[in-house]
């Protein structure tokens, strides 16, 4: 598959999301930038949340909404998990000292990217998560823009067919 793709799936319900999040996980490798868009609430740090504990991070796994970063060590990578949602202006990113998260060795999964938008390294996987104006559970949107992005994709859908599904 040569450029850009788009995916887009129903998650019925938080177990749903949990399959994504640890679906991506298997897919993720060094020098990867994910973000994800959405409101608050429609499931961005429950898809991360599930994706570290695919990865095999025990114990508790913070929103870093305060903290702005929260990192994890799993065998020969970094994960970091950055979030945006409290940066009044895209200056900040100056004086947060983010930069040095991006690196070779290390996946940089980012909620509100959009607040840093023009400062952060191409995404290979933008993810959207949108609550429906009716009834329960949330659309995912998956936009990769490479061959690792398109793989994430293909593993996310692979886990959220029917038969995956009902494993």
């Amino acid at each position: 598959m040569r450029g850009d793709a788009d995916a887009s799936f129903t998650l019925p319900d938080d177990a749903a999301t949990a399959r994504a999040g640890a679906a991506l996980a298997t897919a993720l490798g060094g020098g990867m930038v994910v973000t994800l868009s959405g409101d608050l609430g429609a499931g961005k740090t429950t898809l991360v949340r599930a994706a570290l504990r695919a990865r095999g991070i025990a114990g508790a796994i913070k929103s870093p909404s305060y903290t702005l970063v929260e990192h994890y060590r799993t065998s020969s990578l970094y994960f970091y998990h950055l979030d945006f949602y409290r940066f009044a202006d895209s200056g900040e990113w100056e004086t947060a000292g983010l930069a040095e998260c991006f690196r070779d060795d290390a996946v940089c999964m980012i909620e509100w990217p959009e607040r840093v938008a023009s400062l952060l390294p191409a995404a290979d996987l933008a993810l959207t998560l949108a609550l429906p104006s009716h009834g329960e559970g949330r659309v995912l949107t998956a936009h990769a823009s490479t061959e690792e992005g398109r793989r994430c994709v293909a593993a996310i859908a692979q886990a959220l067919t029917p038969a995956a599904a009902a494993r």
